[in-house]
Formats: structure tokens, sequence, C-alpha cells
């Protein structure tokens, strides 16, 4: 049993206890609707930044789908324009051939070098394909003298060949052939480029330098010949 002092004691302490929890209870309740309404507030915000984010990126993927768009259509104007640029001419190999040759008991050197002229006018086929023509120079020396120092186009030959074919056609080649009592023998050669056309000729160098020329007579027009005598 308590007092009467005692008694006074304690309800001060009770009331203080009392009070402390109303006075806990309420900033409970307070901080808790604060809480709430932050929460809330922080949802809101949440929710715009994700709405944002959104339209962010959908506005992104249109950009970046425009720009693929306007990039392919440029890869396909510039390959357009690719094909139609006009191609280089085209050319053969240049070719440096040196033989000695025994003729009459002297022994001479040739040396024949074909290469690619482009200071001579481009020819150009039927299908509009364009070609570099060729120059080739021979060069004999016998005992250390220079025989022959010469530089053929198929101009050279223009007596020879039909003016038409000429124009179409390219100097393709000159090499040694033999040798005969009236000289060492070249084989020439004027054709349409890449192409069995063409058209045989001979060149015969004499023991002094001086040089003639003359067309070769074809297998098929020497047997075309003969079907028509027989």
């Amino acid at each position: 049993m308590l007092d009467g002092n005692e008694r006074g004691q304690n309800v001060p302490d009770v009331f203080l206890l009392v009070c402390s929890l109303a006075v806990f209870n309420g900033f409970h309740l307070y901080f808790s609707r604060s809480f709430c309404s932050f929460a809330l507030v922080n949802k809101k915000k949440e929710s715009m930044k994700t709405l944002v984010y959104i339209v962010t990126c959908v506005v992104m993927l249109s950009v970046i789908s425009c720009t693929s768009r306007n990039k392919g259509g440029d890869d396909v104007q510039v390959l357009m324009k690719d094909s139609t640029v006009i191609s280089a001419p085209q050319r053969m190999q240049v070719s440096d051939t040196k033989v000695t040759i025994t003729y009459k008991g002297r022994e001479y050197r040739s040396s024949v070098v074909r290469r690619p002229d482009e200071s001579l006018p481009v020819v150009t086929n039927e299908q509009g394909e364009r070609f570099i023509d060729n120059s080739i120079a021979l060069r004999i020396t016998c005992g250390g003298k220079q025989i022959v120092d010469k530089v053929f186009t198929k101009e050279s030959f223009a007596s020879l060949v039909d003016a038409r074919f000429l124009k179409y056609a390219i100097l393709e080649g000159l090499v040694y052939d033999k040798t005969t009592p009236q000289g060492i023998i070249y084989a020439a050669s004027i054709c349409y480029p890449q192409s069995d056309l063409y058209v045989p000729l001979r060149l015969t160098v004499s023991a002094d330098g001086k040089i003639s020329m003359a067309k070769e007579e074809l297998l098929e027009e020497v047997y075309g010949e003969d079907a028509v005598s027989n």
C-alpha cells in the first residue's frame, strides 16, 4: 500500500508519462502522414520520370530510324553514281624480248619491246570498250654496230591493211620468226582487241638493215582459193 505522500509523488510521473506518449503518438502520426505524402509525391515524380523516359526513347528511335533511311538512300545514290563511272581504257602488258640470231655467218642481237602508247589514239570497239594501242621498238645490232633502230605503230602498215579494219584494231605484236636467203624474218600482227580477228604481216630485214613489209596470207584464205580453183 502506498501512503499519501508516495501517491502525491507518483501522480506527476504518470502524468508526464501520459503526456510523453501523447506527444510521441502525435509525432508518429505526423511523420507517418508526411512519409505517405512524400511517398505519393515521389511516386508521382517517378511516374513522371518514367513517362518522360518512354517519350524520350520513342523520339530517339524515330530519329535513328529516319537517319538510317536517309543513309540508305544516300548509299543507293552513291551506287547509282558509281555505275555511271567510265572505266579506264584496257591495255596490254609491256614485253621485252631479246634473241641472238646467226645469219650468214654473223651474229645479230635482236631486241623487241612492245609497250602501250598513250600518245596514240584510243581504240574503241563496237561494244564501246576502249583500248590503248601499242608501239613496238625493233633494235638489231651486229658486232657492236646498230643495224636497225625503228619504232612501229599500226599506221606503219597502213598500206597493207584495210583502213576500216585498221581503225578498230591495235598493233598486237612483233616476234622473230626465222632467217631466209632474203634476210631475217619477223612476224607481226594487227588485230581486233580480245578477238581472233587479225591480219598477219611479215617483215624482212636484210644484212645491211633494210626493211621490207608484206601481208601474209591466212590459211583460211589459201584453202578458200584452192577450193575455188578446183
